[in-house]
């Protein structure tokens, strides 16, 4: 990662059912994220926040795809859009672009930015699939969609806004999913991406499922998204979030597995981007889960104990 770090907050709320984590990004910076940075040895540039309207202010299905259902589509594109101008700037001024959302969909526009000049291998740390479609989609809620809209699946091949030039399905791992819909179990199963669940992390461990990972990413690529959804982790160590699973990730165990990304990144150099997101401070207790947001962005960075 470059030694500057260009902090851009997305503090969307367009794509999730519950109000709240567009407060994430300043929850975040509260948290403690910049000293975090420059205890790990890089220069945090704070960019401050895109400018979103409410979403009480806005029709939620004023613009809906050709097919399905997808709230705020055009709020949404609107955001991912300006939010994919600043990465691609901040790559082009050899700074590294970390977005501080919001809910997921705004990975979108992170992932479209980071991949406009190059192939771009994603990192997915999710309890979700996040790979339904407007036409799949029981809630038409776009965080459950990032990635099928980057992929140009479903209703998205139509919408260039939202397709990623340079990610392809190979180049994709997720890291801890457990909890799947039937009709993204289906795609998951006729794709080429790569899955690792909780069951392989018991298993296996932590730092062995995460090397696997980063080999799948790093496969013919020129560099590495990586995705930190803090529902990643159990509820009990998160509990901040909208959508919760029993199950999930220890607070140990996530500490390991960006320590591993970023152990790879010092020998290899190919992390390019990250986002962190999912943190609702309406939903925490005493700040917790955006603290441990700053925590763990801090381990992908290269803060160590020793």
């Amino acid at each position: 990662m470059g030694t500057t770090v260009r902090i851009i907050g997305a503090p969307m709320d367009y794509g999730a059912d519950r109000r709240g984590v567009d407060m994430g990004p300043s929850a975040i910076r509260y948290a403690g994220l910049a000293d975090g940075l420059v205890h790990a040895g890089v220069e945090p540039v704070d960019a401050g926040d895109l400018s979103i309207p409410r979403a009480e202010e806005r029709d939620p299905d004023v613009d809906q795809p050709s097919r399905g259902n997808a709230k705020f589509l055009r709020e949404v594109e609107d955001v991912c859009t300006r939010l994919s101008d600043q990465v691609a700037d901040a790559l082009a001024a050899d700074e590294f672009p970390l977005v501080l959302g919001g809910d997921h969909s705004v990975a979108i526009g992170s992932m479209h930015g980071s991949s406009r000049d190059a192939d771009l291998g994603v990192i997915w740390f999710d309890a979700h699939a996040d790979l339904n479609t407007p036409e799949t989609s029981p809630s038409g809620n776009v965080h459950g969609m990032p990635l099928a809209a980057t992929l140009g699946r479903g209703a998205f091949e139509e919408m260039e806004w939202a397709t990623a030039p340079g990610v392809r399905e190979e180049s994709i791992a997720y890291v801890g999913l457990r909890s799947i819909d039937e009709r993204e179990r289906e795609l998951l199963r006729e794709s080429q991406m790569t899955a690792f669940t909780m069951a392989d992390i018991d298993e296996r461990g932590m730092t062995a499922v995460v090397a696997d990972a980063l080999d799948v990413a790093t496969d013919g690529t020129a560099g590495v998204h990586v995705s930190l959804d803090l529902d990643w982790l159990d509820p009990k160590t998160a509990p901040g979030v909208g959508t919760p699973v029993r199950g999930g990730v220890t607070y140990r165990e996530a500490h390991a597995a960006l320590e591993t990304v970023s152990q790879r990144q010092e020998t290899d150099g190919i992390v390019r981007s990250m986002d962190v997101v999912e943190v609702n401070p309406i939903l925490d207790e005493g700040n917790e889960t955006a603290t441990l947001a700053a925590e763990l962005t801090a381990s992908a960075f290269g803060e160590r104990i020793l």
